[in-house]
């Protein structure tokens, strides 16, 4: 783990030694960087996919622009204060809890909630997770069964997006291969700022069309983060 993560906190019930098993499966097999799964190749989401996928209320328009801050060191603290709240009413079942997201880099700006990310046996079995979730306030807001069976919380008292995926799933390691190089390469990190500034100020229906337009320079810098670590492993 990088240093930083020292003060950013993560809680793997499972174990150290389980955690290669949690991001790639009890095969242990590797997900390939030509092998991730986008969210929608075909282009952005459109209203009705948006909408098909929200649990509960209809989804709130944006109809604006995104509003970025610079980065606050209180971030790490408020997702340490929600990781013990899920990991309260969780226990065991919680096999990883994860600060991702920009406002888990430093000096990186980013939308002030605070991302999650949550790693349960099984999505589809929300009988398990979903009702001691909702016990400390968290709600159910997405669920998407298309798409790595991903389901979405926000937070009770905290701006927080919490993503809860399966065992096994390669996007797990997606999100923490993207983090942990965004907090060593400085070239990434602007060239991802500098990217969110010049679409943060357009006009977005919903926060998810910009989160979409996003998806190209995303993905080319996880292609550059797991190029590093093949090569920082001795492979090709």
């Amino acid at each position: 783990m990088n240093p930083i993560e020292d003060s950013v906190g993560v809680i793997i019930h499972a174990g150290v030694s389980a955690l290669d098993t949690l991001i790639h499966g009890p095969s242990g097999s590797r997900s390939l960087k030509g092998e991730q799964k986008e969210k929608n190749p075909s282009g952005p989401m459109t209203d009705a996919q948006i909408a098909k996928v929200t649990v509960g209320s209809p989804p709130k328009r944006l109809d604006g622009p995104v509003v970025l801050a610079e980065y606050d060191p209180s971030w790490p603290a408020l997702f340490a204060r929600e990781a013990e709240r899920i990991g309260s009413v969780l226990g065991a079942r919680a096999l990883m809890i994860e600060h991702v997201g920009s406002t888990s880099v430093p000096l990186l700006a980013a939308k002030p909630i605070i991302d999650i990310l949550l790693v349960v046996e099984d999505t589809r079995d929300e009988s398990s997770y979903v009702p001691a979730l909702e016990s400390v306030g968290y709600v159910l807001r997405v669920r998407e069964p298309d798409w790595h069976e991903h389901r979405l919380f926000k937070g009770p008292d905290t701006s927080v997006n919490m993503h809860v995926f399966s065992r096994g799933d390669g996007e797990i390691e997606r999100m923490l291969v993207f983090r942990d190089w965004l907090r060593v390469s400085k070239e990434d990190r602007e060239l991802y700022e500098k990217t969110k500034r010049g679409l943060a100020g357009k006009t977005w229906r919903y926060t998810q069309n910009y989160a979409d337009a996003k998806s190209a320079v995303v993905a080319s810098i996880i292609k550059r983060a797991y190029e590093a670590r093949d090569r920082s492993y001795g492979t090709s």
